[in-house]
């Protein structure tokens, strides 16, 4: 089998992509231009696992331009720590992410827990967030103090 090359087609059913996104991941270089035969694409079964590698990047949160200089960098690249680096950038970006998300959620829990009959606009605490907020002062730090 390591010598069979997989139709579009078949590498498709194997990972679950349409076809019309492998073109565009080809296109965009996260996949290799694959070998022809009679016109159509032949991929190497390696390209299966490719595939997995881009699906679980992506939905770490890459980006297809991330996913692309990422592979770049894992790929045989003269600077080693590369990748390492993409990853780290990746970290404090989800970070802040979660940070914002967990912010968000504070202030509607709060919103739905005020004893005011109004929350968003009765409420004490939310003049001062929105205040705060017009001042420039992001709601996850607005919302802290």
């Amino acid at each position: 089998m390591a010598d069979e090359q997989l139709t579009i087609g078949e590498l498709a059913a194997a990972t679950g992509v349409a076809t019309s996104a492998l073109r565009y991941w080809e296109e965009l270089g996260l996949l290799a231009a694959p070998a022809r035969a009679s016109g159509q694409r032949r991929y190497r079964p390696s390209a299966v696992e490719r595939v997995g590698l881009i699906l679980v990047l992506r939905d770490v949160g890459y980006t297809l331009s991330e996913v692309k200089a990422f592979i770049a960098a894992g790929s045989g690249n003269e600077d080693e720590d590369a990748w390492r680096r993409l990853a780290q950038r990746k970290v404090a970006e989800l970070d802040e992410r979660i940070a914002q998300a967990q912010a968000a959620r504070t202030a509607i829990a709060h919103s739905l827990a005020c004893p005011h009959e109004d929350g968003l606009f009765e409420c004490p605490n939310v003049t001062r967030i929105v205040k705060a907020r017009l001042a420039g002062t992001p709601v996850s730090e607005a919302h802290s103090h």
